[in-house]
């Protein structure tokens, strides 16, 4: 069902995050798109997402509220800067309790060879100070509980429906 997470930091702002999944490329990229999708699977083990509004295109907003254990609760929230359907997607994201400064700017490449998709996610932080910040975090371990579950429900998907979500 895939590999697991792999994490870069190839700057002092950046923290690049890949991941390969069996699935083709338009059917990864609309599960980083589409609502009825993202519920499925987007958050680590322990959350999931309450509301999730997407307005897929440029200048467009998207808005996750995601609730966790013991009552915790998390909202996250940007702009879409760049949208090139199945490949390319980069957008800010700025949490409403967030601890480091300024927006970060999220880059998503996907990229298909035969049959099956890698997600490349950039993440450029405003000051070197806040992607140090997020590196104490357990976000690694989030994003790649994330995809473990994104990776199942890719394998449901063209399991079950012919790669059809």
């Amino acid at each position: 069902m895939g590999d697991p997470l792999v994490v870069h930091t190839p700057g002092d702002r950046e923290i690049v995050l890949s991941r390969l999944f069996d699935a083709p490329v338009h059917l990864v990229f609309a599960a980083f798109t589409q609502p009825e999708l993202l519920v499925r699977w987007y958050g680590a083990r322990g959350w999931r997402l309450a509301e999730c509004d997407v307005e897929l295109r440029v200048g467009g907003r998207w808005r996750y509220v995601s609730l966790g254990p013991e009552g915790a609760r998390m909202v996250q929230a940007g702009v879409y800067r760049q949208i090139e359907p199945p490949h390319l997607l980069v957008c800010t994201e700025l949490f409403d309790d967030q601890s480091y400064p300024g927006e970060t700017l999220v880059s998503h490449e996907f990229t298909e060879l035969a049959g099956r998709t890698t997600v490349t996610t950039t993440l450029r932080y405003a000051t070197p100070e806040g992607r140090d910040i997020v590196l104490r975090y357990p976000m690694v371990r989030g994003v790649g509980q994330s995809f473990t579950r994104l990776a199942e429900l890719l394998h449901l998907t063209t399991t079950m429906r012919g790669e059809t979500p």
